[in-house]
């Protein structure tokens, strides 16, 4: 039993140790994401190897005191998305209705059919923009009922996974669709005219996941996060960014991408809002995000019930308030940072010639 554990611990080790190697190959950026994971089963193995523990020996020790230390540093790289962290985005005092922006994210999971369950969702929620990822034309159709309630809209229907619907009760200005990194994954910039007329610049985002089976490396998903960082940097607009960014909120490159934004992350101090894997309890990680500038504060944000797909849906309710800018922090690169960051940038693609439209 001791030297299943210790095979136990000593995979669980390589584990945690793995994303510490800066390689985009996907061994390496996967094993980011099951921190939670990570954690809970070192608990597990700790507490049953300390039980069936008689005479320890040195090697004991080590194994022992290596798990101790695994967990510390799996506890302190979650705990900023627990409640007991300082909340990163300030929660509103007062309500102006004029200035407030409420949105609901979902990746549908393409092969779900079940537009008429998602369609009732959207009825109780009721939020200003509904951005949709993974769509192709049969979802296009099946929830073209929107368009009533939701007049402005810009449609990238794929049939690649990566097509998304974007629809909107508030006017959409100099609405465009771009092909920032890789042909085939579009990314839909937009300007929202909030009721007071004054207007949010959106970046909405999918960007290509580390897997095997749709890109062995990270390349591509970091270079689009971090050329829409820049955008986000150099906009005189409040700025919103959101999408299924295949990332994990805690991971090395999201938290770059922060830095090199600006931008504030709303789950900071409030939870973890996990929204991948929908149907595997276990396996769930945070991967749609949604972020801010610091001329924002939070009303309200909430993972919603699932209708059919693998991730669940995002809502959060945003106010526009330009002195919030004096009581956030706002996230800053070291210069070590920034030249990794534009080491990225520069980074060789599978494709050469990114296309724009």
């Amino acid at each position: 039993m001791k030297l299943y554990l210790q095979l136990s611990a000593s995979l669980l080790l390589l584990a945690t140790l793995l994303p510490f190697v800066r390689s985009d190959y996907w061994t390496f950026r996967v094993a980011e994401f099951p921190r939670l994971q990570k954690f809970f089963l070192g608990l597990v193995v700790l507490g049953w190897y300390a039980a069936v523990m008689s005479v320890a020996s040195w090697l004991d020790w080590s194994v022992v005191l290596l798990l101790v230390a695994m967990l510390a540093y799996l506890a302190w790289q979650v705990y900023p998305f627990t409640p007991f962290a300082p909340k990163q985005l300030i929660k509103t005092r007062i309500i102006n209705a004029d200035r407030t922006l409420s949105l609901m994210m979902w990746n549908v999971y393409q092969y779900n059919h079940n537009a008429a369950r998602f369609l009732r969702l959207v009825q109780k929620v009721d939020s200003d923009v509904i951005l949709l990822a993974e769509t192709d034309l049969w979802w296009q159709e099946n929830v073209r009922s929107l368009e009533e309630k939701y007049p402005h809209l810009v449609h990238v229907p794929l049939e690649n996974t990566y097509g998304m619907l974007l629809y909107s009760k508030l006017p959409l200005l100099e609405a465009k669709v771009h092909y920032l990194v890789e042909e085939g994954i579009p990314s839909i910039h937009a300007k929202i005219q909030l009721r007071s007329t004054e207007e949010v610049q959106l970046f909405c985002i999918h960007p290509t996941p580390p897997v095997p089976q749709e890109n062995p490396r990270s390349t591509e998903r970091d270079k689009e996060l971090l050329l829409i960082a820049e955008l986000a940097k150099t906009s005189t607009k409040p700025v919103v960014v959101c999408g299924d960014l295949n990332d994990v909120a805690w991971s090395y490159t999201t938290d770059l991408f922060q830095k090199m934004s600006g931008l504030l992350d709303p789950r900071r101090g409030r939870g973890f809002f996990n929204t991948f894997h929908a149907k595997i309890p276990f396996l769930r990680f945070p991967l749609d995000h949604v972020f801010c500038s610091t001329d924002f504060t939070l009303i309200k944000v909430a993972r919603l019930q699932n209708s059919g797909s693998d991730h669940f849906p995002i809502y959060i309710k945003l106010q526009y308030e330009p002195k919030a800018v004096l009581v956030h922090d706002e996230p800053q690169p070291t210069a070590e940072e920034e030249q990794i960051a534009q080491e990225k940038i520069e980074k060789e693609t599978r494709d050469e010639g990114p296309a724009t439209e």
